[in-house]
């Protein structure tokens, strides 16, 4: 399971946490504007999407260790690429490859040999590890980088353009290496994952897509994690705001995000055990509701030294209840009536539809904020976002009242 956990996280490092984490000196040293980081996502989710349609079966037919180190090592080796600080297009390969990288041998099989390491009625507490460990991992990731990145720069008012370089290659190749090394702990110490029968036939398959599909709760479900992954995808977001509406230097940005990453396993974690005592929607609710609050203060108070508690604040209440979502949304697939043995594919369709974020939200996003340049466009975007957790809240309350608690 730690191998598990090394992996989930490390390959999503090199197309994530460098500009989430870095995201003011990631666009300086590539000269690129945030519209064009919104489509560099864009091209990332549009081909993770095809990724996670066509990544099941590829699961079923291949080990699991071999599709994980493989996926591994190949995002490796983009890192290397991206170190050479290419143009907007070779980014866009490169996102796209990532997009291929991190999904299409990797998210299936992810599941799968987390699945098979948790026993029938563990399965709660494999997820449950899965997601807080890669919440930590990512917080001692984010730590040991933002060091580093803190290490290559002087005084903020004296950073040049070689020192910043520096800064960012000095993470990019951390990320990197995390990956091979996540590889080879995969290669050597996870085993390979049984090989499933193939006398069950395509007509049966086909028979448990058509039957979840007719279910309102794979539908309400996969509203609950569009609208909850907006608000994982708007951590890209906060060291931006930071610099346009507080005045931070690209120095000190990258801290803010850090500390919200400590939060991630804790927030995980906690958010499982209040779901097995209170249901995983109403727990769900109830973070849908934090989110709507904080966003609407996002969007309407001004940013000032006088209100720089309240970025802190914020950021810490909207990282708690994202990261939380993320532990339970799936945990309500126990609380309707999708058959055990419809699970896979019930998952399949939502994950389809329900990452679709990963496609639209950058390029809206950083849309909106380059319409109204400065902190009043990333206003806008958290008025949009409370609109989006609104949503989130009414289909979380519309499961619960179809499939009342038994």
């Amino acid at each position: 399971m730690l191998c598990l956990i090394l992996a989930g996280e490390a390959i999503f490092t090199l197309p994530f946490h460098v500009s989430r984490f870095f995201g003011v000196t990631f666009l300086r040293v590539f000269g690129f504007n945030e519209a064009q980081l919104g489509y560099l996502f864009l091209v990332y989710g549009v081909v993770a999407m095809v990724a996670y349609g066509v990544g099941g079966p590829l699961a079923d037919r291949f080990s699991a260790r071999k599709l994980l180190a493989f996926s591994l090592v190949a995002t490796g080796i983009g890192g290397f690429y991206m170190a050479r600080v290419p143009g907007f297009a070779g980014m866009c390969v490169l996102f796209g490859f990532w997009g291929a990288s991190t999904i299409l041998m990797f998210w299936a099989p992810l599941i799968r040999a987390t699945r098979e390491w948790g026993s029938h009625d563990e399965q709660g507490r494999a997820f449950g590890f899965l997601e807080g460990g890669r919440g930590l991992l990512a917080a001692i990731l984010t730590t040991v980088t933002v060091l580093a990145f803190r290490s290559f720069l002087p005084d903020p008012e004296a950073i040049d353009e070689s020192q910043r370089r520096a800064a960012l290659l000095s993470v990019i190749y951390t990320y990197s290496l995390t990956c091979f090394v996540a590889a080879a702990c995969v290669w050597f110490l996870v085993p390979d994952t049984a090989r499933r029968s193939p006398s069950r036939s395509g007509e049966t398959k086909r028979g448990r897509i058509a039957l979840v599909v007719k279910m309102p709760a794979v539908w309400l479900l996969a509203v609950v994690i569009i609208c909850a992954y907006c608000s994982y995808k708007a951590f890209v977001l906060f060291p931006l705001y930071a610099e346009a509406g507080f005045g931070w230097s690209e120095k000190d940005t990258p801290t803010l995000n850090a500390l919200g990453a400590w939060l991630r396993p804790v927030a995980a974690l906690v958010a499982g055990l209040v779901a097995d005592r209170v249901s995983a929607t109403r727990a769900g609710a109830f973070c849908f509701a934090l989110l709507i609050v904080t966003y609407i203060c996002f969007a309407v108070i001004q940013p000032g030294d006088q209100t720089v508690w309240i970025l802190w604040a914020n950021v810490i209440v909207v990282t708690t209840a994202a990261c939380a979502l993320r532990a339970v949304y799936y945990a309500v697939l126990e609380e309707t009536s999708i058959p055990r043995d419809a699970t896979g594919s019930a998952v399949g369709v939502v994950a389809f539809f329900g990452y679709t974020p990963e496609v639209f939200f950058a390029p809206l996003a950083f849309g909106i904020v380059a319409a109204s340049p400065g902190a009043t466009g990333y206003q806008h975007v958290f008025g949009l976002l409370a609109a989006i957790a609104a949503v989130g809240l009414v289909a979380t309350v519309a499961i619960r009242r179809i499939y009342p608690q038994q």
